[in-house]
């Protein structure tokens, strides 16, 4: 299985979700291919924003992801493609090679503890709290996938 998380530029939650997820498969012993990408090539080549890192640290996480965008070829590579948001998901249906809609999700669809929540909100212009939230959400959404998708 082959799973690519999606989010605006790729600094904050979708490099979250990508370590969060690789770290659950290697507490179950369970194998996936796991990468994530943005939207948009703002932070092409980049870390992870500074403040993603430092709190994914604290919840004994560490993100080695370097930013990048989506590309034509992870519609075809990928098995499931997960966006954090509306927005992204527009975006990711808008951009889908025909034939390869099939594969997108919207991440939350999997939370079961946060049942309510429709989004993963971007963390970037706000505090502390925005980013324990991404955490919490991402971590209920990859609890989700693994019990749906792989198991």
């Amino acid at each position: 299985m082959k799973l690519l998380f999606v989010c605006l530029g790729n600094i904050c939650r979708s490099p979250m979700a990508e370590a969060i997820f690789k770290q659950k498969l290697h507490e179950r012993h369970l194998t996936a291919e796991v990468d994530s990408a943005g939207l948009e090539n703002y932070h092409e080549g980049d870390q992870a924003d500074s403040r993603m890192r430092a709190h994914a640290v604290r919840r004994g996480y560490t993100i080695t992801h370097i930013s990048r965008p989506i590309t034509r070829d992870d519609f075809h590579q990928f098995d499931l493609i997960f966006g954090m948001d509306a927005q992204n998901m527009r975006a990711l249906k808008s951009r889908a090679p025909q034939g390869t809609e099939h594969k997108l999700r919207l991440i939350t669809n999997y939370c079961e503890k946060f049942r309510l929540a429709d989004s993963v909100p971007d963390p970037y212009y706000g505090g502390d709290s925005g980013f324990e939230t991404v955490i919490d959400l991402l971590e209920d959404a990859c609890e989700g996938i693994i019990a749906h998708e792989l198991t």
